[in-house]
């Protein structure tokens, strides 16, 4: 199964800074937009496999995402991703703890974040990546070796929920 007409990742941030200026109000714009958009394929600039899902831990608990081979896709099929070219995830805005990303202890998918690297995401934030275009590499993933990205509820006291997408290529 591939993606239809490919996939997009976007993300921008702005704001304006002011200062009362003697004769008036200086502004200074501020603004930094990404988009991605993949055509349907393997190679560079293109993506043949997504996966998303919503998630909950329970207290404390921490889940390994295989992503060669074990997800399944919205059909019931397994996903197996080589590389990814995008990734979002999103805490919910009502968990009282962090969802923690990245540090798998087997087996780390560690192109994004290292082997040890981990973003904590507080409640309601979110991180979002995205390769260029003309990346063929991409974020690799090898399986059974490097394939598992963790992720964890960050305290013992409530169960947290996240939001999930991945798009990728199958090769």
């Amino acid at each position: 199964m591939a993606l239809s007409s490919g996939a997009t990742v976007a993300v921008s941030a702005s704001g304006e800074l002011t200062s009362a200026l003697d004769l008036g109000t200086g502004r200074a714009q501020q603004i930094l937009a990404r988009k991605m958009v993949l055509g349907s394929g393997t190679g560079a600039g293109k993506a043949d496999r997504i996966w998303s899902d919503r998630r909950t831990l329970a207290a404390s608990a921490t889940e390994d995402l295989d992503l060669a081979g074990v997800l399944l896709d919205a059909y019931g099929s397994a996903v197996t991703f080589a590389r990814i070219k995008g990734l979002v995830i999103a805490a919910a805005a009502g968990n009282t703890n962090n969802v923690l990303v990245g540090a798998a202890s087997g087996s780390p998918w560690a192109t994004l974040l290292n082997s040890t690297g981990v973003l904590t995401l507080r409640p309601g934030a979110f991180v979002a990546v995205g390769t260029g275009l003309l990346d063929a590499t991409a974020y690799a993933v090898t399986a059974t070796s490097a394939d598992l990205l963790k992720i964890a509820n960050s305290a013992g006291s409530t169960s947290v929920t996240y939001d999930i997408e991945i798009i990728g290529a199958s090769a």
